[in-house]
């Protein structure tokens, strides 16, 4: 899996410009494509591990890597954040900011103020980050982070019903067709949840039955099931 030079950066919480300090210092492993940078996330996982930086790794951490989330045992956060977001069908991408107005107007724990600024940054220019992912996948959220409280947080699964347009294209090429939005309760909750996905597209169910459209209680015991290896619920 490859990401961008903007995916990286946000994925391990540092600036792009420190990214770039790496490639030029310290030998982050990249590759180049018709002139954008893309980094393979085992490498980059590996070469951050051997820096002292596997606190920081998140969205790159291996399916091991114990999050705060799973060290103190709370492993149905996801599925709540899920349950509260919804799983959407068929959506159009030409409706898909009315659907995630939806998706933010049942934030849970979250004041009526707080829910309108979120929806306006989500339609401001540059408000959401796609994140595609590869695999006709993406994890979209919003650009800037909120400080909501442990108890707020929402995640939609929305399997569109054409691809998405986006400004750059897939790192592997593929339409997006399937989309996790977040919005996190906190920035550090951001970047575990990017791992949490991120290992849910690597290792565990969520990816083929989401490529299944199977239904929604299949997709949500799903999450709740010991991730494989583990042990432990999946989210």
């Amino acid at each position: 899996m490859y990401l961008t030079l903007v995916q990286l950066a946000e994925s391990l919480g540092v600036p792009e410009r420190r990214v770039d300090d790496w490639i030029r210092h310290d030998g982050l492993p990249h590759t180049s494509d018709h002139g954008r940078l893309l980094f393979d996330r085992a490498q980059v996982a590996q070469w951050a591990a051997e820096r002292g930086l596997a606190a920081q790794v998140g969205f790159l951490a291996g399916p091991r890597g114990a999050t705060s989330d799973e060290a103190s045992g709370d492993g149905g956060r996801l599925t709540r954040m899920v349950r509260s977001g919804g799983i959407w069908r068929d959506v159009a991408p030409s409706g898909l900011l009315d659907l995630l107005d939806g998706v933010v107007s049942r934030l849970p724990a979250a004041t009526p103020p707080v829910r309108a600024m979120l929806a306006q940054r989500l339609r401001a220019p540059g408000g959401i980050t796609w994140a595609p992912v590869g695999s006709g996948f993406a994890l979209p959220h919003p650009s800037s982070r909120v400080a909501l409280g442990r108890d707020s947080g929402t995640a939609a699964l929305i399997l569109l019903r054409e691809p998405l347009p986006l400004t750059e294209p897939p790192p592997d090429g593929q339409p997006v067709l399937r989309l996790v939005f977040f919005i996190a309760p906190s920035p550090r909750a951001h970047l575990e949840l990017l791992g949490l996905l991120s290992r849910q597209f690597t290792r565990g169910p969520l990816r083929g039955l989401l490529e299944q459209a199977a239904p929604d209680d299949q997709i949500l015991a799903a999450l709740a099931a010991p991730f494989p290896g583990t042990g432990r619920p999946a989210a």
